[in-house]
């Protein structure tokens, strides 16, 4: 083996290894790993199980909201989500029928929710606005028209 060969096997070892550190760091000490949670519901009966059977906001403790939100045909529901400036909003989605995504412009809060299986996510709302939520999954005909938007004074 020439020597020029041992050092670029050396060096693309060691961008392997640099790669795979990086990534278990960011797994285990940042808490960066893929999403844990395993929860399903039966789509069929999304309107009968808690917490989605009262879809809307609550808060649930200083600055800090939770909102229930179902997704289904070319809707959200709530249709509109008003919270004040600094708070922390817990998302918990599923969707009645198909694929959906829920995505808030300008964030960088982006979910895909599926029927039979519960999504939580949080985000920090800071800056007061309207922030326009999409869904960004194709699910049908009228796709281009599924959107709601979040308020925040």
């Amino acid at each position: 083996m020439h020597l020029d060969e041992k050092i670029w096997l050396f060096l693309s070892f060691g961008m392997i290894m640099g790669f795979m550190i990086f990534t278990g760091y960011q797994a285990v000490a940042l808490g960066m790993g893929p999403p844990s949670h395993k929860e399903t519901i039966d789509p069929q009966k999304v309107d009968e199980t808690a917490p989605f059977d009262e879809p809307g906001i609550k808060q649930i403790a200083e600055n800090e909201y939770e909102v229930v939100m179902t997704l289904q045909v070319f809707s959200f529901t709530p249709m509109e989500i008003e919270v004040p400036a600094g708070s922390t909003v817990h998302f918990t989605l599923t969707s009645k029928d198909v694929v959906h995504g829920f995505q808030v412009a300008n964030t960088n809060l982006n979910a895909m929710v599926m029927p039979g299986h519960i999504q939580k996510i949080s985000q920090k709302f800071d800056e007061p606005g309207e922030y326009l939520v999409l869904c960004n999954e194709y699910c049908g005909a009228g796709h281009q028209a599924m959107s709601t938007k979040i308020i925040v004074k």
